[in-house]
């Protein structure tokens, strides 16, 4: 089994559990500081769990180095977003409660930091990122003050952005910080995390055995929507039309490689977001992969 999303190892515990004695779990994570706090889990598992400083887009490499084949993996997870020992942590930069550099990378060791974005992207594309990924209604607004405010000091903490976002959104009202769009979209930029996403899907499919199964739990719109669409197409029988409606084409018959299995997203009840409040917007989709015939 594979989790390409480690973080503080509950899932790759329940894995591990539930597949002993022999099950093996390759655990994944692009943060090497998760795969630091993995190891006493390693120390109580033993070989049965492998871990990898990697990000989970690099799930077949990792596969192929421990010698899993593609078609051979029964179970892959994928727990999107970031991890509460992330959240927590100010030094790491993803939230506007606690002062911190502002950096937001999942990967300290490589990449662009948020700083770097807020800092040199011009107002155009602040505005777009902010809309795109943030669905931020006051994305304009919220640009232009970040680039006037930056020309008399450059940002380079957590809580130098949030205010400044809080100031163009005049004042926070409600129960959602007026930040958390703009602190979204920058997480989501500096980490890649659509185009990571959309390779990884493929690779789990390509790496699952037929009726291997893959679980992916989402946390906004952009990756729930991309995983509804990728478990939609590979589910179906014909490539989408793609040419305007007026012209009379046959689509293209394809066999399709998943069976899903939640038509509608699971989501958590009452009593898991009460004991975890960071639940509540968590959506899971599972497929399991068809066998070549396409025979269930």
């Amino acid at each position: 089994m594979i989790d390409g999303t480690f973080g503080g190892g509950g899932h790759t515990r329940a894995l591990l559990d539930a597949s002993a004695p022999d099950g093996c779990v390759l655990a994944l994570d692009a943060d090497p500081d998760a795969i630091a706090r993995g190891q006493a889990l390693r120390a109580e598992y033993g070989d049965r769990l492998i871990l990898r400083h990697m990000n989970f887009a690099a799930m077949a490499e990792a596969a192929a180095a421990v010698g899993w084949q593609a078609g051979t993996v029964a179970t892959i997870l994928l727990d999107l977003g970031l991890s509460s020992f992330q959240l927590g942590d100010a030094e790491r930069g993803f939230s506007f409660m606690h002062d911190g550099p502002l950096d937001m990378r999942f990967d300290p060791t490589t990449g662009l930091t948020a700083a770097e974005i807020v800092n040199t992207w011009d107002e155009t594309a602040l505005a777009d990122l902010f809309w795109a990924y943030g669905e931020e209604p006051a994305s304009r607004h919220v640009a232009r003050h970040i680039v006037q405010h930056r020309i008399r000091r450059p940002y380079a903490t957590t809580l130098q952005l949030a205010d400044t976002v809080v100031g163009a959104k005049g004042g926070r009202r409600g129960r959602i910080h007026p930040a958390t769009q703009v602190f979204q979209a920058l997480r989501i930029a500096v980490n890649d995390e659509v185009g990571v996403l959309t390779g990884a899907l493929s690779a789990a499919r390509d790496l699952l055995r037929p009726g291997g199964r893959l679980a992916v739990i989402s946390f906004h719109s952009l990756e729930d929507r991309a995983v509804k669409l990728f478990f939609r197409h590979e589910a179906s029988a014909t490539e989408p039309d793609m040419l305007p409606r007026s012209v009379p084409v046959q689509p293209l018959a394809r066999t399709p490689t998943l069976h899903i299995l939640t038509p509608r997203p699971v989501t958590p009840t009452a009593a898991e977001i009460t004991a975890n409040p960071r639940a509540r917007s968590g959506k899971l989709r599972v497929a399991e992969k068809r066998a070549p015939d396409g025979d269930d």
